[in-house]
This record gives C-alpha cells, structure tokens and sequence, in this order.
C-alpha cells in the first residue's frame, strides 16, 4: 500500500542535509594528515584505516538527521474506507411489571421469562438502537434509546414488579414507548409492546396510545404472556409485601391488542403459551424487521514514523560509541 506525510514540508530539509553531507565528506578527503614518527611504519598503517572507517562514523550523523526527518514528516499509511451493509432499525420494548407478571404458569414467572426472552432477542442485534419502558399502574422509561447494549441488558435484568403502582396502564406504558422513539431519524421504528393483563388504569387509553404511534409512523408489535384457563397468579400482597398466589382465570385483552396491532404501520398481535412460543415470536419479529443501511467504515491510519525514530536514535548512538572508544583521539 502506498504510503503518505501528514507533514511533507519538512521532507524539504533532505536537500540541505544532502549538501551539507556532501561538502563535509569532500573535505575529509582532502585532510592530510602526517605522522612524524620514523621506524613505526604500522602504527601509521594503523592510523591511516581507522581514519578511513571514521569517515563512516560520521555517516552515521547524517543517516540519523535524515531519518528524523523523514520521522519529523509522519509517513503513515493512508485511511481506507469501506462500504458495509448493516442492519439496523430503533426499537423499544414496553414490558407489563403489574403483579400477574408474577405468574407461576411460566418458570419461574412470567416476568423473568420475559427478560431472559427480549435479552437474547438484544443481542441478536448488535446494530440497533434499543430503549426499555415499564409499566404496571404507572409508566417509567427504564433505558432511553441506545447502542449501548451492556446498559440495556443490565436494565432489563433490573426490571422487577412492584417498583411502580400497582394495576395494568397498557395506554401509559405504550404511549411513554411512543413519545421516546418519536423523533427518531431510522427508516424504521419499532415497538413491542408485552402484557398479560387487561388495560384497568391510567390517563391515556390504549387505542388512543395506537393512534399516536400511527400518526408517528411507529410499527407495534403486541404480545400476550400467559396459558389458556387458569394460573398460579398473585392476586394480593401480605403485610410484608410478598405476593399471594391464587388459582386464577388468565384474562388477555387480546381484542385491544390485535387492534393496536393493526393500527400501527404494519403490526402485527402474537400470543405466547410457554417460553418456547415467546421464543418464536422474538424470532419471528427479528425475520420481520430487517432494514439494510448503508454504514461507512473508516479505519484508522497506521502510523509508520517509529522504525525512522528507532534508527535515527540507534545511529546516534553508533557513532558516539565509536567515535568515543575505537576513533578516540583521532581528528
């Protein structure tokens, strides 16, 4: 690969370098130098070579100048950038923490199923951007819209029931959902919205949530959690907070639903029985949701001034090892 200078203007010290090297070894040649000392013809033997190799210790001044100057102009090797194909869409979850979740019919409960579900889902996509609602009677943004997936997952993991108000806000969880991936700039916008329960609370009823999200052009995707017939299900709390367990009918608003479903850009109602079928339908909305975006990779430059660095440094210390022990005393 060809090779740049982020400075080349210091290149332009090569020339007078080039002279001064030249004009120094012309006048090195024309030294005479005499020794006055009969009958030691080898000594002078002597004398006479170490001159000639001092020459090129001197050589060694000039080779570490140019180095460093070539060092001083930065070769480096130039940016490379590459044109990749990524998938990448928003996404936000909208996750029922209402005391039902609590539910025994999935193990350990519903919630935790659901988390373990939608973290794996999280990483099956390194190239979104995705955010984390909560709701119960009330509706809590948990995690804004991000690629950082490590702060995602560890909010998911955090989630538990019982942090908000108690009761099933289905409206208010999916219109926090709505107002938090709103303004996004992707070609698609995705929310999926998981509950088990019926809407029973809260300011902003559930269709009228759908409608914002329509207006936004918010795709949602809604699940149902929970079997057919009756469920462990908590019901109540003790005096210590714990949850009371009931043998309970499973009631799904799967009509509300199906409807927000529908009103959204192309949504779609899916219910899960078990964690197998949660499964499925987290794969199934993956299949559904790949948008190709062209994505610019730019890799760094490499840095190739060290090695002119090194011998300009190893070159110095030659000729000062030489010139101070082998052509000591010489001229």
């Amino acid at each position: 690969m060809s090779t740049f200078f982020a400075h080349p203007y210091f290149l332009a010290l090569l020339l007078p370098l080039v002279f001064f090297a030249i004009r120094h070894f012309k006048q090195s040649n024309q030294r005479v130098v005499t020794l006055q000392l009969p009958h030691i013809e080898g000594l002078k033997s002597l004398a006479s070579a170490k001159m000639k190799w001092s020459k090129w210790s001197d050589l060694l001044i000039y080779l570490a100048l140019a180095a460093g100057i070539v060092a001083l102009a930065r070769p480096q090797e130039p940016l490379r950038e590459e044109m990749i194909q990524q998938q990448g869409i928003d996404i936000i979850f909208a996750i029922d923490l209402s005391l039902s979740m609590l539910a025994t019919d999935f193990k350990p409960n519903r919630l935790e199923v659901a988390k373990d579900v939608a973290a794996t889902f999280v990483q099956q996509r390194p190239y979104d951007r995705i955010g984390l609602v909560s709701f119960s009677g009330e509706a809590f943004t948990q995690c804004p819209i991000t690629s950082d997936h490590d702060i995602l997952l560890k909010a998911l993991k955090d989630l538990k029931s019982g942090t908000l108000l108690d009761g099933t806000a289905i409206g208010m969880g999916l219109g926090t959902a709505v107002n938090r991936i709103q303004n996004s700039q992707a070609k698609s916008k995705v929310i999926i919205l998981l509950t088990d329960g019926v809407n029973n609370t809260g300011d902003l009823q559930p269709l009228q949530a759908a409608e914002l999200a329509k207006t936004f052009g918010i795709k949602v995707y809604t699940i149902g959690i929970g079997t057919n017939g009756l469920a462990m299900i908590p019901t109540d709390r003790d005096i210590h907070g714990d949850p009371i367990f009931n043998m309970t009918q499973v009631t799904i608003d799967e009509a509300t639903l199906i409807r927000i479903a529908d009103l959204s850009n192309g949504g779609q109602y899916f219910r899960a029985h078990d964690k197998k079928e949660l499964q499925k339908i987290y794969q199934e909305i993956n299949e559904l949701e790949k948008t190709l975006l062209d994505s610019k990779t730019v890799k760094r430059k490499v840095e190739l001034f060290f090695p002119f660095v090194f011998f300009a440094i190893m070159a110095l210390a030659l000729h000062f090892l030489l010139r101070y022990t082998l052509f000591r005393g010489l001229p």
